[in-house]
């Protein structure tokens, strides 16, 4: 009896020793994709294969670009709404990864933009003058009826400024900035590499026009690339090892892109960053949401008493008394004067609100989505010719901005893109969304195009003097709310402490520039994916 327990003690411990050491074969701890072997039974980049991927790279951030672990977090207001706008209620949502922008595009960044629009499309060639016309901010933001003040005439050139936030530029000016931007990083990282000649830019027969360089191009291997490219560099950075020209074509555009894409951080991304709650933490506890009053202030040496941010601190009161400055700014202020927070992004509080991706609603719908949430979605193709290649932007197309000029939607060499789907007013504009649906009006084809925010319409009409003037809409209107409004976070040099909390949020149209309002990039991220950092 004795001799059959210890049988099956031994029997049991050995099962028990198989499992715990992976003996049932599924429960092996992950290797990651180091030991990955294709199931069609080929290695990764066997050079007597077809596919060729590169070797894989750990994703570094680019300069200016600070990282930012996703996680769950409480979106919105925790404390009572004073303003009455409930359109801030908080809710439970989800972050991916990504990068933010350590400050705010200065002005000397987006001289740079202006300039080399200015250098490939110049405004003397008649059908690019509106180009660079149009990519300029809007200095007379500055302008007051009844104030005094120079900034219009310098404080977009003069170098004195040339790290402090530019102003004056509207959403849509913003988003081709980030545009552009994708395309000169790119760019770059290929002259670094050596798949591009690093005298692009001395030679005046590169970049006049559609000539210039886009990632479209490159990525589409365009032939007007050709000239441009170092075909054996890019073989050696892309891992493709033949001299077979087939095989070489066919995975080209699988190894394309080398800088993640520019864009304009969402509303849910923005908040997240500007919270730096993963320095706020006891293990999977947030200890602090928002920052109070107090924290704004220095607590030690000379700083002590003083605020940290910049805001209005009261009527008539910019920055404290002469001497005495309490902020140290009456309006803008160097992008780095003040200190960070405590992931290293500075002037998330103050200097200048920030223009955000999503179009305004009153409401987040975080019963529809509460992971990435984001607003303003519009799916876009690039368009084909008959022949299967792609068609590109010959002449370039404009919207127009609230004071009458015109900004590009594409710039000439770039591919030709067309919606394919709008979903702007998602359950919160369409007619499924209104009343009407609600009163068993069937949606049908007299619906298409339904908006149920009655916001006024623009109309622009050129007067005698040749400029393009926006017309008032003589209509009554009940909201103020449109597809062409977007969401602005934070606070400001002209705002009291009340904006300064980042669950807040307002809108102003996507067309309007404003003298209290600059604006940041952000890419996506892959997840360091290291589960638990010690506490």
């Amino acid at each position: 009896m004795n001799k059959l327990k210890l049988f099956t003690l031994i029997a049991l411990s050995s099962t028990l020793f198989m499992i715990s050491c992976g003996g049932g074969g599924n429960s092996k701890k992950g290797g990651g994709t180091k030991r990955f072997t294709s199931k069609t039974g080929w290695k990764p980049n066997d050079q007597k294969g077809w596919f060729f991927t590169g070797k894989q790279q750990k994703q570094k951030g680019w300069p200016g670009m600070v990282y930012v672990e996703g996680g769950t977090f409480t979106m919105g207001l925790v404390k009572d709404d004073v303003m009455h706008d409930w359109n801030n209620t908080p809710r439970r949502m989800q972050v991916s990864a990504f990068f933010i922008g350590e400050t705010e595009i200065t002005n000397y960044e987006y001289r740079e933009y202006v300039t080399w629009l200015k250098y490939v499309f110049p405004p003397s060639d008649p059908s690019f003058k509106e180009i660079y016309k149009g990519a300029l901010p809007d200095t007379l933001v500055w302008n007051n009826e009844l104030s005094r003040n120079d900034f219009a005439e310098t404080y977009f050139r003069s170098p004195e400024f040339d790290y402090y936030p530019v102003v004056g530029v509207s959403w849509l000016q913003a988003s081709r900035y980030c545009d552009w931007l994708t395309d000169r990083a790119n760019e770059k990282a290929l002259m670094e590499q050596g798949v591009i000649s690093k005298d692009f830019y001395t030679n005046d027969a590169n970049n006049q026009g559609a000539n210039a360089f886009n990632l479209d191009k490159f990525k589409g291997n365009d032939p007007e690339m050709e000239a441009y490219i170092n075909k054996e560099r890019l073989k050696q950075k892309s891992g493709i090892r033949t001299s077979n020209e087939r095989i070489l074509a066919a995975n080209r555009n699988a190894t394309a892109g080398v800088v993640e894409k520019f864009r304009l951080p969402t509303e849910v991304e923005w908040e997240f960053a500007a919270l730096g709650m993963q320095k706020e933490r006891e293990y999977n506890l947030y200890t602090n949401k928002q920052p109070e009053i107090q924290q704004l202030k220095g607590k030690k040496g000379r700083d002590r008493g003083m605020y940290l941010e910049n805001f209005k601190q009261g009527r008539g009161d910019y920055s404290g008394v002469a001497g005495w400055k309490n902020d140290g700014s009456p309006t803008t202020a160097d992008v780095k004067q003040y200190p960070s927070n405590n992931l290293g992004i500075y002037g998330m509080f103050g200097n200048v609100a920030e223009w955000t991706a999503d179009v305004y609603r009153p409401i987040i719908d975080d019963e529809a989505s509460d992971f990435n949430y984001y607003r303003g979605n519009v799916a876009k193709e690039v368009v084909k010719n008959q022949d299967g290649t792609f068609k590109k932007v010959e002449e370039a197309k404009y919207d127009t901005l609230a004071d009458g000029r015109l900004v590009y939607r594409g710039l000439p060499g770039q591919y030709e893109r067309e919606v394919v789907a709008d979903n702007r007013n998602f359950r919160d504009g369409d007619f499924q969304s209104s009343l009407d649906a609600g009163y068993g009006r069937a949606e049908d084809s007299t619906t298409a195009g339904y908006n149920m925010y009655n916001s006024k319409q623009k109309r622009f009409i050129v007067d005698g003097r040749g400029r393009v003037v926006l017309q008032k809409d003589p209509v009554s209107r009940t909201t103020r709310v449109s597809n062409e409004v977007r969401v602005i976070k934070g606070g400001s040099w002209l705002d009291g402490a009340y904006w300064l909390d980042p669950g807040q949020r307002r809108f102003r149209d996507e067309a309007k520039a404003y003298g209290w309002v600059g604006f940041r990039v952000a890419q996506d991220a892959k997840s360091s994916g290291k589960g638990r950092t010690k506490r």
